[in-house]
């Protein structure tokens, strides 16, 4: 058997998004910025995606800029908030967590003179509001915060986070990549100023991705050189996968609810089935506020090289952790602010799973993890 059990790396191209780019590539290809029909027809199928996105979050189509993902995204987010909003203040605040397309922007931004405060987390991987609210001051405008960590799933408050936030003069940006198809957001009702999310996290086309712009939110842009995205980021629109990442949008949203219950019960299958077969392991992150389709264990019996080895020669394809930092032998920053360990993190292994994910799958994955433990646990 064959498993695919990395879908918080990257996750296939569903076929109804296919179908939905293949009409672009083959028959409405013109430029969306010429004024010819062709030009014209191409900037009918761009508004439409556009449309369908902003009413998939509540909001606004001019409140929609096209990006090449969620590194561009949170990039263009994080530079333009912190370089248009710097006469205010040179204080930011982001957690110990985030991904890398977050955090060293960061340390860039630190680099150039402004200030940051990084949040720590529990052993949940939750954020402390009481350290957010009394980090925030005058001087504070950004505050960053993923919504959904893509190492180890936990759903940080953001209800509560938001709430802190717009008590100050802070603007909000959120790293949403890992929240959609599994959380509903409302861009408008979470009150958040910036949101990031790229396409191939749920069923769209990679190098495609959003960032959700509130109108009245100023940004200095970074990418020059044309008109496109009302002069927000130059470069001609990649108009045939905007319209698959519409499409993948659109099908997430639509069984959002089925696929949780989905999740949860292999979750649930796979915890209790190592269990069983007497597995030590221990969750890293939160039982009750993650997601369903991420789930990070802690194998004491074996380091993570050899478990991803071991794993991958009985074909089933996991990681350690985040796809961007895969191929290092620096132990994970998210597990490294979780417990202070570098041990844990260098026994620990993400499991990923989706809709297509079925629970033969998760036994096979369990019964090969049960033959690693016999064959090392005398090691112990």
């Amino acid at each position: 058997m064959e498993v695919y059990a990395d879908y918080a790396a990257t996750t296939p191209v569903k076929q109804e998004v296919i179908d939905k780019m293949m009409e672009v590539y083959s028959v409405h290809f013109g430029n969306p910025s010429s004024i010819h029909s062709m030009g014209r027809d191409a900037r009918k199928y761009l508004d439409d995606a556009r449309r369908t996105i902003a009413k998939s979050f509540n909001a606004k189509p001019s409140e929609i800029i096209f990006t090449s993902g969620a590194t561009e995204s949170n990039n263009t987010a994080i530079k333009g908030i912190a370089y248009e909003h710097m006469h205010k203040g040179k204080h930011i605040i982001t957690t110990k967590i985030e991904h890398h397309s977050v955090l060293h922007v960061f340390e860039q931004l630190e680099k150039e003179g402004f200030e940051v405060t990084y949040l720590e987390v529990d052993k949940e991987g939750l954020i402390n509001l009481n350290q957010l609210r009394n980090a925030l001051t005058e001087e504070t405008i950004l505050v960053s915060i993923m919504f959904v960590n893509n190492e180890i799933g936990t759903v940080e408050p953001m209800y509560d986070i938001e709430e802190i936030v717009s008590e100050s003069n802070a603007l909000f940006h959120v790293d949403a990549v890992q929240a959609i198809g599994h959380l509903e957001i409302d861009f408008h009702d979470f009150n958040m100023d910036a949101m990031s999310i790229t396409a191939h996290k749920f069923g769209g086309p990679k190098g495609v991705g959003v960032l959700l712009l509130k109108e009245e939110t100023k940004l200095k842009y970074q990418q020059l050189g044309g008109e496109q995205e009302a002069k927000r980021r130059a470069g001609t629109e990649n108009v045939p996968q905007i319209v698959g990442l519409a499409e993948a949008i659109k099908l997430a949203n639509e069984h959002r609810d089925e696929n949780n219950v989905h999740l949860m019960n292999l979750k649930n299958l796979f915890l209790v089935s190592l269990q069983e077969r007497s597995v030590p392991f221990e969750l890293n992150g939160s039982m009750t506020d993650s997601t369903g389709h991420i789930i990070n264990l802690y194998l004491p019996f074996v380091d993570v090289e050899t478990m991803l080895t071991l794993l991958d020669l009985s074909n089933i394809y996991v990681s350690s952790g985040s796809a961007c930092t895969a191929g290092t032998t620096t132990p994970s920053h998210v597990l490294q602010a979780m417990y202070s360990d570098d041990e844990r993190a260098k026994h620990s292994v993400r499991f990923s799973f989706n809709e297509q994910t079925t629970e033969q799958e998760v036994k096979y994955i369990v019964s090969e993890i049960h033959k690693i433990y016999h064959k090392f646990r005398e090691e112990m």
